[in-house]
């Protein structure tokens, strides 16, 4: 099976026709379509196939218990109305990269695994990458049972609804004592490699990010005849801290938004009793970022006591700068480049990825495939296809360097 027809037949899993973006959520209806083809392209290279304690699936060239493994892979589901190639790109190229050691009669070492983490977007339950922060032991088993959705159905909830075991979930050290080594390909969010010029680059690091929730309080009232010289109106407030991170983020270089926001009561002719408004904050190094945020909260509590609204702060995730394994990442640069003229670029992001999640517990690293448009998060997310094939045969040179030595 090719990339291109792999590609074809995930294509319309969880696609929005009015959008033309992606709906793939945790253990909704889409994701068990992807988990079905997941299963199916195991089955179909005589891979032993299985799901971990944590909901992710496994698909393996030899013994899994045998230690020293390679493995790669990325995700499968999606933020609301994301693009198709964010995670599936990474699954879809390790299958194939697969396809093309057997191709060349690779003689492997070690064993082989391809992954699909699960919900490492956080667009149902509102955190990212609970599938490797669980396996990692980043997030308890009582952390995750407190995850609810937007329905107030609780993660163990939906995983039982879904068809599997939520008792069984927490840390898996032994499993990650399996692994000698994961590399994820990706495609890249954002335009470094189209600038460059080149087809793939080398992660060097995830920069520092995190969520925090901001709860502006006021009174709700009529929007009619409540004078405005009377109003506790938490939206001012909300609005003004919108521009504050804007700011904040411009003097320090970093990037900081809000992209979701809850208001109630919600109605047009009602000032709001709640702003409930969440920020995305990434820098290059953790002084940045604390200094955007600092800044961003020091500027909202003015605003709120200004138009006498009560402020609550909290820190929802947060990961800390990720440096990627530097031999791991040194040799993946050699793999690439032996006899060959290939530049591959090493390049920093901004965006978190399981393999940054791992990279506390296992040697990690990323492989970055071109992004045309830089756009990500979005159906203008795009690759070429000749893209999509160089970055197969980068993974494919990579894992045999890795696996097959």
């Amino acid at each position: 099976m090719t990339f291109h027809s792999m590609w074809a037949e995930l294509l319309p899993i969880g696609r929005d026709s009015a959008s033309g973006g992606y709906r793939r959520y945790a253990w909704t209806g889409a994701d068990a379509e992807c988990r079905v083809w997941f299963k199916e392209q195991a089955e179909a290279r005589g891979l032993t196939y299985e799901v971990d304690r944590n909901g992710n699936q496994w698909a393996w060239l030899g013994d899994p218990a045998a230690g020293d493994a390679v493995v790669t892979g990325s995700h499968l589901d999606s933020v609301p109305d994301g693009g198709a190639f964010d995670g599936p790109l990474g699954v879809v190229s390790s299958f194939a990269a697969l396809d093309e050691l057997r191709s060349r009669n690779a003689q492997f070492t070690k064993p082989l695994a391809v992954v699909n983490f699960g919900d490492e977007e956080g667009a149902r339950f509102g955190l990212a990458c609970v599938g490797s922060r669980l396996t990692a032991g980043q997030l308890t088993v009582e952390q995750a049972h407190r995850l609810t959705d937007g329905d107030g159905i609780t993660l163990p909830r939906a995983m039982e609804a879904a068809g599997y075991d939520p008792d069984t979930i927490g840390a898996d050290p032994e499993r990650l004592a399996r692994i000698g080594a994961f590399v994820e390909l990706h495609v890249e969010q954002g335009r470094a490699l189209d600038l460059s010029g080149d087809q793939v680059g080398i992660a060097g690091a995830i920069w520092p990010h995190g969520r925090w929730r901001f709860d502006f309080r006021g009174e709700a009232n009529h929007a009619g005849t409540t004078r405005l010289a009377d109003r506790r109106d938490p939206m001012l407030s909300y609005a003004e801290t919108v521009l504050a991170a804007r700011r904040e983020a411009e003097l320090a270089g970093a990037v900081a938004t809000f992209g979701k926001i809850v208001v109630e009561p919600n109605g047009v002719n009602a000032i709001p009793s709640l702003v409930r408004g969440w920020l995305d904050s990434r820098a290059a190094d953790q002084d940045s970022l604390d200094t955007v945020v600092g800044g961003i909260e020091k500027s909202a509590r003015e605003y709120a006591e200004a138009h006498g609204v009560d402020l609550d702060v909290v820190r929802e995730s947060f990961t800390p700068v990720v440096e990627f394994d530097h031999a791991l990442r040194d040799e993946l640069a050699r793999v690439l480049g032996k006899d060959t003229d290939l530049n591959v670029p090493v390049l920093g992001t901004g965006a978190g990825h399981d393999a940054g999640i791992l990279s506390g517990n296992i040697p990690t690293a990323m492989l970055f495939v071109r992004n045309p448009t830089g756009v990500s998060h979005s159906p203008a997310e795009h690759a070429t296809e000749d893209d999509c094939v160089a970055g197969v045969t980068a993974l494919a040179d990579v894992l045999e360097g890795l696996a097959c030595r």
